[in-house]
């Protein structure tokens, strides 16, 4: 049996791959931030021993990284390489999971494939995109899992929950929210990403990148429109409303892309199947959480 070590564990994508890993009946170690500290450039692997490593260590406050990009470059970036160099010399595989934002300059307006060219807006991005990079450099079996827009049932580790149960939160003690249209990407489930990279793991996929994303693409208000829809949201029993808004009337710290939607027809070729579209994975998502 394939033996997995998960780093970042905790995290939203590293509690969903961990259950996951148990249904199927997987050999799965987690590791935590407790067990090891990705930004001590002197932190080993100890004892560990795994034919398969995958890599949910990320620092993703976007806005926080812009303002220190220090913790970003050091986990982000480096932690990537020394991890692909620690697979190396144990012959195993790395699964480095990324970003959909290391793209957002690039001049192209329909789902990204694996073949544009990156083109990262903030500090995030450009760490995240330089984590790539440096496993690559460091080892020649890497799969690099680009995953993006994330919610899953545990929450964005350090987030303090998910953009779902943001607006669900916000639509109940506001009864209306402004969200910005302008900015287009791929919602994505956890739970569908974890399937995806144990399925790309379980079917020996060619190293390489993958956008493991679920099907279809929204803008921000696009989803969130979808989310206070299908929970049936309601501030004082009169449904809560959503109003689009262009980025400039929402400054943050960080540039956001303004399309990172992405293709994942190479992930569906490698893993045999379609991904469900992120609608249908909202309506899983809201029914798992009792919101409908």
């Amino acid at each position: 049996m394939v033996r997995i070590a998960l780093f970042g564990a905790n995290g939203q994508l590293g509690s969903d791959l961990t259950t996951l890993a148990a249904r199927r009946g997987l050999d799965l170690a987690p590791v935590t931030r407790a067990q090891l500290d990705a930004a001590d450039p002197a932190a080993g692997l100890g004892d560990l021993d795994f034919d398969v490593a995958i890599n949910c260590v990320a620092v993703t406050r976007v806005d926080d990284c812009e303002k220190d990009p220090a913790p970003a470059v050091a986990i982000n970036a480096h932690f990537a390489g020394r991890l692909a160099k620690a697979c190396a010399a144990r012959g195993a595989r790395l699964v480095q999971v990324s970003t959909d934002y290391v793209y957002g300059g690039q001049d192209q307006r329909q789902p990204l494939s694996e073949d544009i060219g990156r083109a990262p807006v903030n500090v995030y991005g450009a760490t995240k995109a330089l984590g790539e990079d440096l496993a690559r450099l460091e080892h020649d079996d890497v799969i690099v899992a680009r995953v993006a827009s994330l919610f899953g049932v545990a929450g964005a580790s350090g987030k303090g929950g998910n953009f779902v149960e943001t607006m669900i939160r916000f639509g109940r003690e506001r009864g209306r929210l402004t969200v910005v249209d302008d900015q287009v990407m791929s919602p994505t489930a956890s739970w569908d990403a974890g399937e995806a990279i144990l399925d790309l793991i379980g079917a020996q996929a060619p190293a390489g990148t993958y956008h493991v994303v679920n099907s279809g693409v929204a803008s921000w208000c696009d989803f969130a429109t979808a989310i206070i829809e299908k929970a049936k949201v309601t501030k004082d029993g009169v449904a809560a409303e959503v109003a689009p808004i262009p980025t400039s009337q929402f400054p943050t710290p960080a540039r956001r892309p303004p399309y990172s939607a992405l293709s994942n027809a190479k992930l569906e070729a490698a893993i045999g199947r379609p991904m469900p579209h992120w609608t249908q994975a909202l309506d899983r998502y809201l029914a798992a959480k009792g919101h409908t």
